[in-house]
């Protein structure tokens, strides 16, 4: 089999393929043995008729035509496989030539055209500059993380004033459309200035005592009604107001390893420093990425950014969200669609240049931490993973990340007030960052108003 690549542009190429006929011929005999299968003649057993007597009753052309059709796909791919290409879509292909029926030679020939990864050219990436924010912790950046930690420990109190900022309430509501109930619920709990409910919710309820309600205007975003204006009741039942721990030396030995409050502020206040160092690397690894892409042209093939749009908004109108397909949110989508595509094809090729290689036990930590960010048992993530194919997708993921540290870790990188910032123990010495941690959010028993000692096992991320 022989094949030769045109290149049509940046994104697309033509395969014109030529197979010869003794290696047509294995397809042609797996043919006959097919239509063998299908066909009854009298006399002869069910697959075991001649070939000869196939050619009279279907012709010699339809053993010819089958023979083809089942092994386009075989031919197609030998000859991605010898040319080096990396296919992105489907192939149209075209058959240009086939062997006489009646002759026992000649070639097959087929054109295949097909969207590809592009082929790039790195700069030089070393030492790229960028500026971040100056990282400096304060006092009062130890005073919220201590009012933090005493939040878990918090209780909530039942208070008799109007509900306020920050309190948390139960309340029943009830939405209706042209003056018809389309849906209720009851007990629900809320914190006021949440926004995590209806739009407008947090203006009806501020300055309700209980049992004291409103009605508001809003946008139902769940539902049978999701996206349509509706009216809605809201009752307050209760309103509840958290009662924070005394900050001494009790509570730094009830939180924390510590003895006194003096040590768990000391502690506390390394961890702001850290966490500052977190967020300048976090932002110097997206101007680096920034940078990349302003130094690299990399054209995207239209049909991937068909492929995304369409996905996207038809997951979208599964889940009732079809008022979102506008143009502006499709330019939007388009726009995140090509940036990503982009950072994938230079991230690629960086990996492949600083031979970058991912570990078994890179991809379990990458495994482990995904689970975690979507509160699922990492055994049971990944043999979902594993079962939809996706492990392959995920190596690239890892692998992409260690490639981007290692361009973040050859970059000048200098805060806003001209200092030279060392992302030494943000980029580890393998090329790896290090991982940020993002505290759990509260929970249910919490809200229930019990006392809840949160040791905050974190949700480590890259």
């Amino acid at each position: 089999m022989k094949s030769a690549v045109e290149n049509l542009t940046p994104t697309r190429v033509k395969l014109n393929v030529e197979v010869p006929f003794e290696e047509l011929k294995p397809s042609i005999d797996e043919a006959y043995k097919t239509v063998a299968s299908q066909i009854q003649v009298p006399g002869f057993r069910k697959g075991k008729v001649p070939a000869k007597l196939i050619d009279q009753r279907v012709g010699r052309g339809y053993v010819l035509e089958t023979a083809i059709n089942e092994g386009l796909n075989g031919w197609y791919q030998a000859a991605v496989q010898e040319s080096g290409i990396h296919p992105l879509s489907r192939p149209e292909v075209e058959i240009t030539e086939v062997p006489d029926p009646s002759a026992t030679d000649g070639e097959l020939k087929f054109q295949a055209e097909v969207d590809v990864r592009p082929e790039i050219e790195l700069p030089d990436y070393a030492g790229i500059k960028v500026e971040v924010a100056a990282a400096e912790s304060s006092d009062a950046d130890v005073d919220k993380a201590l009012d933090e930690l005493r939040g878990r420990f918090g209780t909530l109190k039942t208070v008799e004033r109007p509900a306020a900022d920050g309190d948390f309430l139960s309340i029943d509501i009830t939405a209706s459309i042209d003056g018809a109930e389309v849906d209720s619920a009851t007990g629900l709990s809320y914190q006021v200035g949440a926004g995590t409910m209806l739009e407008g919710m947090d203006e009806a309820v501020t300055g309700l005592s209980a049992d004291e309600d409103a009605i508001f205007d809003t946008t139902l975003v769940g539902g049978d009604h999701a996206g349509e204006a509706a009216q809605v009741k809201v009752v307050v039942k209760s309103v509840k107001e958290r009662e924070l721990p005394e900050a001494n030396d009790d509570f730094a030995q009830l939180a924390s390893e510590f003895d006194t409050l003096a040590e768990l502020r000391e502690d506390l206040a390394k961890q702001a420093a850290d966490s500052k160092v977190v967020e300048q690397g976090v932002e110097a690894r997206d101007k680096v990425l920034d940078k990349l892409v302003e130094l690299v042209e990399v054209p995207v093939p239209e049909s991937v950014v068909e492929e995304q749009l369409e996905q996207h908004f038809k997951a979208e109108n599964s889940h009732g969200e079809g008022e979102h397909d506008t143009e502006e949110h499709r330019a939007e989508v388009k726009a995140n669609t090509e940036r990503a595509f982009q950072n994938e094809i230079i991230l690629d090729a960086i990996a492949e240049k600083e031979e970058v290689g991912v570990s078994q036990n890179e991809l379990i930590d990458y495994i482990v931490t995904t689970a975690s960010q979507y509160g699922m048992d990492p055994n049971q993530f990944a043999q979902i993973i594993d079962q939809s194919g996706q492990v392959p997708m995920m190596v690239s993921e890892v692998r992409r990340r260690k490639a981007l540290a290692v361009v973040l870790g050859q970059a000048e990188v200098t805060d806003s007030e001209g200092n030279k910032v060392d992302l030494s123990d943000f980029v580890r010495p393998g090329g790896e960052e290090a991982p940020a941690v993002e505290a759990e959010a509260e929970t249910d028993a919490e809200a229930a108003g019990e006392t809840v000692a949160n040791d905050d096992p974190a949700a480590v991320k890259f």
